[in-house]
């Protein structure tokens, strides 16, 4: 498949690396706009946040991975720093789509289903494909987000309790997903930390 055939994928230069420690407030890096949005994720407390205007309006629980965080290719950590949203896939398909490669397999997410492949990694009902703003800490070489396939994705709605769990994506569920799919579009960026709180 060619990703970057899609009208969705974002084929704009990215912006160059954001330091992290400064900006917004004193706040990870990040300088806001008059109704700007972007995303938070803590690792901390598996929290995603939607943030506009530098306020908080809506917030949604997590699965990051289960080998806590990193950058690396291979490692099955989550990747921390800025990203951005560079392809959002899924619209107008059905709650419980199973996805394979970003593409949609006919199949749709059952009990049964789950439990006749009870070691699948299920990608369901919409995708956020991540890559990351920061050359050489999640951009490019080995430690590429984008090159990695992080995703922001729905999941089985048991999968999503609070505990790092994922090989490295951010997984939601999926009456979530179908909520943050409307609220971000393709360059709409993110910041996963690990801190308990971002002031």
């Amino acid at each position: 498949m060619n990703d970057h055939s899609d009208s969705r994928y974002d084929h704009s230069p990215h912006p160059g690396p954001l330091p992290l420690g400064e900006g917004e407030q004193g706040c990870c890096g990040f300088h806001s706009e008059p109704g700007d949005l972007y995303l938070r994720v803590s690792l901390a407390e598996q929290v995603l946040r939607v943030v506009e205007n530098g306020g908080v309006v809506a917030e949604y629980p997590v699965s990051t991975a289960k080998n806590g965080a990193g950058e690396l290719n291979g490692s099955g950590c989550t990747p921390r720093g800025w990203h951005r949203i560079c392809a959002c896939i899924g619209a107008g398909m059905p709650v419980g789509t199973v996805f394979v490669g970003r593409r949609p397999t006919g199949e749709m997410y059952a009990p049964e289903l789950a439990a006749a492949q009870p070691e699948r990694d299920w990608i369901l009902s919409r995708i956020l494909w991540l890559s990351g703003l920061q050359p050489g800490f999640n951009r490019f070489g080995a430690v590429d987000t984008a090159r990695r396939y992080i995703y922001i994705h729905g999941s089985p709605d048991g999968a999503v309790a609070g505990i790092p769990a994922s090989h490295g994506c951010i997984r939601m569920r999926n009456a979530d997903i179908l909520r943050l799919f409307q609220q971000a579009k393709v360059g709409t960026r993110v910041l996963l930390h690990e801190n308990v709180t971002c002031p």
